[in-house]
């Protein structure tokens, strides 16, 4: 029975975290970003954030997207700095192809730094991207 239960798997959806410059605080802060990389539309998508290590916890973000269209981006949330010293976790649940999708995204504790700055697809902008 258990064979026959077919678990689809979440490919080219990402979360990224990216810092840029806001013009109203005159800062650079931390944002992140879900990503559609499919050929395909993916919708009623749920991001569900939160921040935690062994001592601590954040409050659980829940974040209705809704639709995001093919090779396309959307802000999710800022950052705030303390909570880059936590592991920060992402749980993205989207339709796509008739089907209910869910990914977690898992950012250990101080890999959201500078350093760690990649290419981000669809973005086109430099950010830090989790294996997922």
């Amino acid at each position: 029975m258990k064979k026959d239960i077919e678990i689809p798997v979440a490919k080219d959806v990402h979360i990224a975290i990216i810092r840029e410059w806001n013009d109203e605080f005159l800062s650079k802060d931390w944002n992140a970003y879900l990503i559609n990389n499919r050929t395909d539309t993916i919708e009623m998508t749920i991001v569900v954030s939160k921040g935690f290590d062994q001592d601590k916890k954040t409050s659980t973000m829940r974040h209705g997207i809704g639709a995001l269209e093919p090779k396309s981006f959307k802000k999710i949330e800022w950052i705030q700095e303390d909570v880059l010293a936590l592991n920060n976790e992402f749980f993205v649940t989207f339709f796509a192809e008739n089907k209910l999708f869910e990914k977690r995204f898992l950012f250990p504790k101080h890999t959201i730094s500078e350093n760690n700055l990649t290419k981000v697809p669809v973005l086109d902008m430099e950010g830090v991207l989790t294996k997922g």
